[in-house]
């Protein structure tokens, strides 16, 4: 498998239940948010995320060569032992075309070495604009930023 690994430094952060996204949750390589009953979580540049935050951060994003067929089976578990045998952490998110792997950042070197030693190909990621950004700012609709009226 290919991974592209992005040069940003990422963050997840952890809102209340039912939280807006907030203006200085910036758009980077990847811009998720995932909300549940019990809490919302924002994954972003860590460039401006408060230090009060909770948060975890520095994380660095790896993305899976995409798009993937959906029925595909194995994809993470395969991606994911390497990182169990050296005791890497991930955070794991997937979007309709790919999943993403974020691992702290001074543990990216050795998910890279982890990866290759396990025959996977590991490049360097050119970071690409998403059609109609907004500058960095958020456009999600909760947020209140960046919304065209």
């Amino acid at each position: 498998m290919k991974l592209s690994r992005y040069p940003e430094t990422l963050a997840v952060v952890r809102l209340g239940p039912g939280s807006e996204v907030p203006g200085w949750a910036e758009s980077s390589s990847i811009f998720s948010v995932t909300a549940t009953a019990t809490e919302t979580s924002v994954v972003c540049a860590a460039r401006s995320v408060p230090t009060k935050a909770a948060a975890r951060r520095p994380l660095t994003a790896f993305e899976v060569e995409g798009p993937r067929d959906l029925a595909l089976t194995g994809v993470l578990a395969g991606l994911l032992a390497p990182l169990a045998e050296a005791e890497i952490s991930v955070f794991a998110l997937s979007t309709y075309d790919t999943e993403w792997l974020l691992v702290p950042g001074a543990d990216a070197e050795r998910a890279t070495e982890a990866w290759r030693d396990a025959g996977h190909e590991v490049v360097a990621a050119v970071p690409v604009s998403p059609a109609g950004a907004t500058g960095g700012k958020s456009s999600h609709p909760r947020s209140g930023k960046g919304s065209k009226k």
